[in-house]
């Protein structure tokens, strides 16, 4: 989104629904900042926030962004003169770096009314701001993180049976944790050949589907040093992992490992796959978030719907301040439009 100011292009369909993530951190302040950085091209989107809210962060920041009050159908129109915003039914009562337990309600809703408006068709894609998962756990909330909580919320609007899978995909490296938002010791535990052959097959289907891969080769990771060391370092690579490559294969996916994850990442090894498939958290996001801090973007495939993310979190620290940048959430937007485009395309 280059240009400052400019006028939003011609765009078919719906506009993307934005949740604010938590209206404390600098999920609003981004939503602004990326409006201003619009470019023609880009399809218009709206946010599920608290109007006065917004124009208290745009005031803070010093941003000179409208905000006008309006409803899905009209945000499109909207979008060439201001941010829209779509009211929650919960007012905003935390401020930038301030949080508010009692705002766990307006986050949750934010992110239930996006998903149902995808639902309805009239939102073209979901695109969720960072949460406070903390925040979330002191007023009940019951998901180890907004991947778990997709998936319930596909069975209650679309009613289907998803299993999420957490990609995180930038244009140099794209990783796939098979275990997400638990302890490096439950991750073990919870690993399993099943999982993994489960995890590979939606990652292939929708490097297919919505990204345009026609054949995904896929790099499996090992779980301990060296892959195990033919045993030597642990048998999880050869007893679960080698089994689950095996039966990918079998199904035709292009599926290489157990590989080592020390020498996974660096350039000439990404040229050889698609997407990485890891066995625990830190060891997909940490080299993704070295290779690509401002540019990844959180992707969850395995959905009926299309959902992206950027890829950080509420940065509470510098909140109100100004400084956070809106660049993986305008790759997030960018990237949101074209995988729902890549939907749409497939059921004409």
């Amino acid at each position: 989104m280059s240009a400052t100011g400019s006028e939003a292009g011609d765009h078919k369909g719906p506009p993307i629904a934005v949740s604010m993530g938590d209206p404390s951190g600098i999920g609003p302040e981004i939503a602004l900042m990326a409006w201003m950085l619009r470019a023609p091209e880009d399809r218009p989107f709206f946010i599920l926030a608290d109007p006065d809210h917004m124009r208290v962060v745009a005031g803070r920041i010093g941003v000179d962004a409208p905000v006008v009050e309006t409803t899905p159908e009209a945000a499109s129109e909207v979008f060439a003169r201001a941010l829209p915003v779509c009211r929650l039914s919960s007012p905003v009562r935390g401020e930038p770096s301030r949080p508010d337990p009692a705002d766990a309600r307006p986050t949750i809703e934010a992110i239930e009314a996006g998903v149902r408006l995808v639902r309805e068709g009239r939102a073209h894609a979901l695109v969720t701001n960072p949460i406070s998962k903390d925040n979330l756990y002191k007023a009940g909330f019951n998901h180890p993180g907004h991947t778990e909580f997709l998936g319930e919320l596909a069975m209650r609007e679309f009613g289907v049976a998803a299993q999420p899978v957490m990609m995180l995909w930038s244009p140099e490296l794209a990783v796939v944790p098979a275990t997400i938002h638990v302890s490096v010791r439950q991750a073990i535990e919870d690993l399993t050949t099943e999982l993994i052959v489960t995890t590979g097959r939606i990652v292939a289907h929708d490097l297919r589907a919505r990204f345009g891969v026609s054949a995904p080769r896929l790099a499996v990771s090992g779980l301990n040093p060296h892959a195990g060391e033919n045993g030597a370092m642990g048998r999880e690579d050869i007893d679960i992992i080698a089994p689950a490559v095996a039966q990918l294969r079998a199904e035709g996916v292009d599926a290489r490992g157990p590989l080592p994850g020390d020498t996974l990442f660096h350039k000439a090894a990404r040229e050889t796959y698609d997407a990485a498939i890891c066995m625990y958290h830190d060891q997909a996001l940490i080299p993704i978030k070295t290779i690509a801090f401002d540019s990844a973007v959180n992707v969850t495939l395995g959905l009926p719907f299309v959902r992206t993310s950027p890829d950080h979190g509420t940065a509470y620290d510098i909140a109100g301040t100004g400084k956070a940048s809106p660049a993986s959430l305008i790759a997030a937007l960018r990237l949101a439009a074209q995988l729902a485009n890549a939907d749409a395309g497939a059921t004409k």
